[in-house]
């Protein structure tokens, strides 16, 4: 058995427990809050034990903390946590200042603790299949990536209304004061990452398109972004984030032989689509008709719709936990949590006259899920039964 420690009970706390709840082999420790009424209905709705304090957590010795507090609070209670020698898997972002993100690379290094961050989504089955077809090169070699994650006219969305499970407010002024860039970019920067190595350049930029002041009188962080991603491999990215344009979580990969395309990166199980080109009566076509692509046999256990997503969010805790028990580095480490937040730092701050940046740190190798490796019996990509016609 292995147990977790939860430092945070808002909005984003409901998601992972719901997850947890496919992991029989981990216990929770215990949760703490500054919001005593929060953690107390929290604790209530989830039978968890709460803690009098972060010590007093800290103080129980789980195997893994898990930091869901406010952005604002990432870096401090991470901290906290790795200089008392725990695990910490913080929500994303890992800090909101590079130089707190290096000094948390810093302390895990030295100390010899475990580090990662959010997004997991990488780690899951839609991400692994896209991978998985890269490395069996069914699109050939892959040249570009167009990524959105545009999130509609937020300020008009109904968010008041927006509660989680154990009836936790959805943090709206955190949203705008961290901006889209640093919140959302890693969903699709996790995966490009992991599938074409180190991003090395940014050329970006980014605005704060909507005039919005935050309850403290301060200005709201950029509500667009969009940069150009060069990557170690060759490949490059457009990613564009918003919290203005109409819903669009697409990612399309671009190859010699054809095309990939996801339609939404906060599903774990968003169906992966091939697209090949023809040469009808002279004229180069993308085919209207794509094809699903599958991996044989299990993969992950799937949470059902919430809200916005359908994302397990235990992925990331779990992968921590197996290797900690296997004696083995994680897939998601402290240098890949340290590059997704200097790359997402860099996209957010491109307003700032900085548009065109080097990338000074680098993510190691990711390796694949056991279950989307190649040589895996019966493990081979399979076409889908029917072509799906998809417009566009």
């Amino acid at each position: 058995m292995a147990s977790i420690g939860i430092v945070g009970t808002g909005f984003v706390a409901d998601y992972y427990m719901r997850s947890l709840a496919t992991l029989p082999e981990v216990t929770i420790a215990g949760a703490w809050d500054i919001d005593r009424d929060r953690l107390h209905a929290f604790g209530q709705y989830w039978h968890v034990p709460e803690a009098a304090s972060l010590d007093d957590l800290i103080g129980r010795r789980p195997d893994l903390i898990l930091n869901l507090t406010n952005p604002g609070s990432h870096y401090a209670v991470s901290l906290a946590c790795l200089e008392a020698g725990l695990a910490v898997y913080s929500e994303k972002p890992l800090a909101t200042r590079l130089d707190d993100a290096r000094h948390l690379h810093r302390v895990a290094t030295e100390r010899g603790v475990m580090l990662a961050s959010a997004p997991c989504s990488a780690l899951g089955e839609s991400a692994q299949i896209v991978w998985k077809a890269l490395r069996e090169r069914v699109i050939g070699t892959p040249r570009l990536v167009y990524a959105e994650i545009d999130d509609g006219f937020l300020i008009r969305a109904p968010h008041e209304t927006w509660r989680s499970e154990s009836g936790a407010p959805w943090p709206v002024q955190d949203e705008l004061a961290v901006g889209c860039a640093l919140q959302h970019a890693g969903y699709y920067l996790t995966w490009l990452i992991a599938m074409f190595g180190s991003v090395t350049r940014v050329a970006a930029a980014s605005a704060e398109v909507l005039s919005l002041t935050l309850a403290d009188g301060t200005r709201a962080a950029p509500t667009y972004a969009s940069a150009s991603l060069f990557f170690e491999s060759g490949v490059v990215a457009r990613l564009t984030c918003s919290v203005v344009a109409p819903h669009d979580h697409s990612l399309r990969i671009f190859g010699d032989e054809g095309i990939l395309e996801v339609g939404e990166c906060w599903s774990n199980d968003a169906p992966v689509r091939l697209r090949r080109r023809h040469v009808v009566r002279r004229r180069l076509i993308d085919s209207p008709l794509a094809r699903r692509l599958r991996v044989a046999g299990p993969t992950h256990a799937k949470i059902g719709r919430k809200g916005a997503t359908a994302m397990n969010f235990a992925l990331g805790p779990q992968e921590m936990l197996a290797a900690r028990a296997e004696g083995r580095a994680s897939r998601l480490d402290a240098d890949l949590a340290l590059h997704l937040t200097e790359v997402a730092l860099a996209i957010q701050n491109a307003g700032n006259g900085t548009g065109h940046q080097v990338i000074a740190s680098r993510a190691g190798a990711v390796a694949p899920m056991p279950w989307a490796m190649e040589d895996r019996a019966k493990g081979d990509l399979a076409m889908g039964d029917r072509a799906t016609v998809c417009s566009g």
